[in-house]
């Protein structure tokens, strides 16, 4: 990317450097290697690191001196470089003070900058310095510039910003990027003197000079290069401090502090919350949180300077949905949580990646749970994180919570459903099986034991083995270190004398291949029950070993239900016998099982329907007689099933059979709710409203689409302006009414708002767009300077949505490839893109398009995720020609 420079470093050495290019095509002509962590010959202890980023150019200068030992003799230094130009590289030996020379050589497949000196280093301490420069790159990640636009204007202003994890503060200045090499990091930035920085740590001095500004930050604690942060451009910010003192800042692009005032009262709340949960104090004297135009995940844990995507930081007052704010509640807990999880203690490789978000996952629902108890937080984790997770890990592809991760390229695709709702769900069932205190008992042990240090997953086992007394490194191990999850089957239920039920109860694993039905895997399974005459009670709990066991469940009275799993905690599935599945279903009906039995008995249904074990119609007859529920969280997984028979039968020329199916299930519940809000009403309600509304859009209901375009006409015209937790909705609603006339006004509203949220809105909005000339228009807009390129993956993930738009947008895809994979290389956003526009096909025929496209494709990256596509492609066919009919005859039927 750069070409060859050289100069003179403090005027001493003159160094050749190895030209990038030659490098790649050295790499290319020889074999590929097996993947190598770096030597342990050398380690870092203090990087002294100076960075000058030019806003203009959108380039920077950097020098760094590494305070390095000399662990065993070498001639040579290996750590991680990528797209930067070295222009001198020299060692000076202490205390001798003898300077060596490096002759420097970057490897571009393995990201290395390996130097080479003229004789052995000795045992001991070292200095090496090396002066480069790079480019504030577009690509969101490394060191990058994001573009936003003034609120005062329509003029385009750059910040400089900086996203390391996972592999990628290579890019910024070289080093030792493994989570487990950590160091102490002294940060020097030069900016204009107009511009704000920002690092991990408080201003230890700032100089101006002829328009330069020098900030010195106080040096940081050991730390993972990962979790290295800076930011510079312009911000405004408000502040406050904890109950204990510590200096809270939420950083806001200018004119918008104001929407940082929620963000604020979460963050001076949430962490003497962890520092009292935890038993440790937050060990910083600062906690910035910033918000960031152009930013590919929802946010990052960098220590002392988390950055957030705009829409998951800011929340404006009057223009926010309630959704969006518990949203932004639930990431600024899980990103304090990493202060502890993550941070102070870090996995020693990306294989472990599940211990920083798994626990954070997790202790997210904690935190919030106690900020907002009217949100029922926990209730919303399972459809959230619970249900999520267990579709994911039904699939062939799936991987184990730990897994092995070799090359960079491996590890973002690792970042998915599994290391975060997995691992959150296990630790949840792993909560309930030893309980809170011990609970924290062993979390306080493990963060204790191993702070400022580097972690595997049996070293937690470990400390919540001590602080429970329960076989956990026995137990949990089947959990982590296997993929996929069992099925608990119950094969009989038989009435015993003294009130004693007596379950035989088999396990085995669960999977939508229809391959795997043999596979002989096994889990140890904390597994509980509940029974109807106190519903909301374990009333038995054991651990299952085995493939099949007899359980015997004392104080059951002949004429009562038994239910597995209560509050679907335990990550398994549960296929009760015919007998026992419609004893249940009238205390699903009269809502007496409580909200999480109601939707997790649901939910198992469906599961089971999908892998091929269960007949469609009796999770479409279910739903039925759950006519009148109004639980939100169930709604959630109901809505859930209904969009997944949406997307099987938009494959059909039956689907609007299906439509009308739906309009009778959800009008009801519309019915009930109205489309406004009622004074005082739950903050459920008003996400419920929400939920059944978009419902009452995706079937096409006549009265409501008629009402948005009211609505809309009105909210465009400034005569009355749609409440924000309509907005979404009513956009959908009015798009799908009209099209292009729709369309067009949405699109004046979106170049007008500097709201990134309504931005958001109107992009979700392109779900609902059923004219094909409309897709190709929004299509294009979604690839115009007025998208970021992050909220271009949503306008097109949102566009897959619809039949026409899965169609156009794939094509999108396949023909835009090379720019797109460029563009989001080795990210999260490239699996967003490839999942969205291929998984809801369902026929061989688009499996196959889909496999023959990527065949010859760079799938850096990618490669499980194709595989996953894949794999539910062909299921859904599979579960289209086996249910298809039967569905159809349904459907027919109860419209007669």
């Amino acid at each position: 990317m750069f070409s060859r420079t050289s100069l003179y470093f403090q005027g001493f050495i003159f160094l050749q450097l190895w030209c990038f290019s030659v490098a790649v095509q050295n790499s290319t002509m020889s074999e590929k290697k097996k993947f190598e962590r770096l030597p342990t010959t050398v380690k870092p202890t203090v990087y002294d690191l100076f960075l000058k980023p030019d806003l203009k150019t959108f380039r920077f200068e950097g020098k760094e001196t590494v305070f390095v030992q000399i662990v065993q003799p070498t001639d040579k230094i290996i750590l991680n470089c990528v797209d930067l130009n070295i222009s001198q590289a020299q060692l000076k030996l202490t205390p001798s003070g003898e300077i060596l020379p490096a002759e420097c050589s970057i490897c571009a497949e393995e990201e290395t900058l390996k130097l080479t000196f003229p004789k052995d280093l000795p045992v001991g301490d070292a200095e090496l310095s090396i002066a480069f420069v790079g480019e504030l790159n577009t690509l969101m990640k490394g060191f990058y510039r994001s573009k936003y636009t003034a609120v005062a204007g329509k003029e385009d202003k750059y910040c400089a910003v900086t996203q390391f994890e996972a592999t990628d503060a290579r890019r910024c200045f070289p080093c030792w990027d493994e989570p487990a090499i950590k160091a102490r990091f002294d940060i020097t930035l030069a900016v204009d003197a107009d511009k704000l920085a920002l690092s991990n740590m408080p201003v230890e001095s700032e100089k101006v000079n002829d328009g330069v500004k020098v900030v010195k930050f106080q040096r940081t604690p050991i730390m993972s290069t990962y979790l290295v942060a800076m930011v510079v451009g312009d911000f405004d910010y408000v502040e406050d401090k904890t109950s204990d003192g510590i200096l809270v800042r939420v950083y806001t692009p200018p004119g918008k502090k104001e929407q940082g005032r929620f963000a604020l009262h979460c963050a001076t709340k949430v962490l003497p919350y962890y520092k009292e949960y935890f038993n440790i104090a937050y060990p910083l004297p600062k906690m910035d949180l910033i918000a960031i135009a152009e930013f590919s995940a929802g946010a990052m844990e960098n220590w002392g300077l988390v950055t957030y995507r705009e829409t998951y930081l800011l929340v404006d007052e009057s223009n926010t949905s309630a959704a969006t704010k518990q949203h932004v509640a639930i990431v600024v807990g899980h990103e304090l949580a990493h202060q502890w999880f993550g941070n102070l203690v870090t996995m020693e490789w990306w294989t472990d990646l599940w211990l920083n978000e798994g626990y954070a996952s997790f202790v997210e629902y904690l935190c919030v749970a106690y900020l907002f108890p009217e949100y029922d937080i926990w209730t919303q984790f399972v459809t959230d994180m619970h249900c999520r997770a267990l579709e994911l890990d039904a699939l062939k592809n799936s991987h184990p919570i730990e897994i092995p991760v070799g090359h960079p390229s491996e590890v973002d695709e690792i970042f998915d459903e599994i290391s975060y709702d997995k691992g959150g769900s296990v630790i949840r069932m792993l909560h309930r099986y030893i309980g809170d205190n011990d609970f924290r008992k062993g979390m306080n042990l493990y963060l204790t034991r191993h702070q400022y240090g580097n972690t595997h997953t049996l070293d937690l086992w470990t400390a919540l083995e001590e602080a429970s007394s329960k076989p956990i490194k026995k137990v949990m191990p089947t959990w982590t270190q296997q993929k996929g999850y069992p099925v608990i089957t119950i094969e009989s239920s038989v009435q015993e004398a003294n009130n004693v039920r007596t379950l035989i109860v088999r396990q085995s694993k669960f999977s939508i291949d229809l391959d795997s039905k043999d596979d002989q895997t096994s889990w140890l399974v904390p597994i509980t029950f509940s029974k109807q005459s106190n519903p909301k009670e374990d009333c038995f709990s054991t651990v299952l070993e085995g493939r099949q066991c007899k359980i015997s469940i004392p104080n059951v009275s002949p004429n009562e239900w038994i239910k597995v799993n209560p509050g679907t905690v335990g990550f398994y599935r549960t296929n009760y016998t015919a007998d026992m599945l419609k004893v249940l279903i009238p205390s699903i009906a009269d809502k007496t099982l409580p909200p999480l039995d109601r939707l997790g008995i649901l939910d198992d249904l469906f599961a089971l329907v999908i892998a091929g074990q269960s007949d469609a119609v009796q999770v479409l007859e279910l739903m039925l007689a759950m006519i009148e529920e109004e639980n939100y969280t169930v709604w959630t997984n109901m809505a859930t099933c209904l969009e997944r028979f949406y997307s099987l039968l938009s494959n059909t020329d039956f689907n609007r059979l299906y439509d009308l199916y739906g309009l009778k299930l959800v009008k009801p519940i519309s019915k009930k709710l109205g489309v406004d809000a009622k004074p005082g009403e739950s903050h459920l309600v008003t996400l419920l409203r929400s939920l059944i509304l978009n419902r009452l859009v995706k079937f096409g209901d006549e009265e409501f689409l008629h009402l948005a375009k009211e609505r809309f006409a009105e909210h465009y015209s400034s005569r009355k302006t749609i409440p924000a937790d309509l907005r979404t909705v009513i956009y959908k609603g009015v798009i799908a009414a009209e099209g292009k006339p729709a369309f067009d006004s949405l699109i004046d509203m979106y170049k007008k708002t500097d709201l990134q949220e309504e931005k958001e809105r109107i992009l979700r909005s392109f779900s609902s767009i059923t004219d094909p000339s409309v897709v190709d228009e929004a299509l294009k807009f979604a690839q115009s300077d007025d998208v970021t390129s992050a909220s271009t993956v949503t306008a097109l993930t949102s566009i897959s949505a619809s039949k026409v738009g899965r169609d156009k947008s794939w094509q999108f895809v396949k023909e835009n490839w090379p720019s797109l994979s460029s563009k989001y290389a080795g990210g999260f956003l490239i699996t967003r893109i490839v999942k969205h526009t291929t998984e809801n096909f369902a026929s061989e025929e688009r499996a196959k398009e889909v496999e023959e496209f990527f065949a010859d494709k760079d799938r850096s990256g990618i490669e499980r995720t194709i595989s996953q596509c894949l794999e539910t492609i062909r299921n859904s066919a599979r579960w289209l020609k086996k249910d298809g009919d039967s569905i159809k005859a349904y459907l027919e039927k109860i419209q007669s």
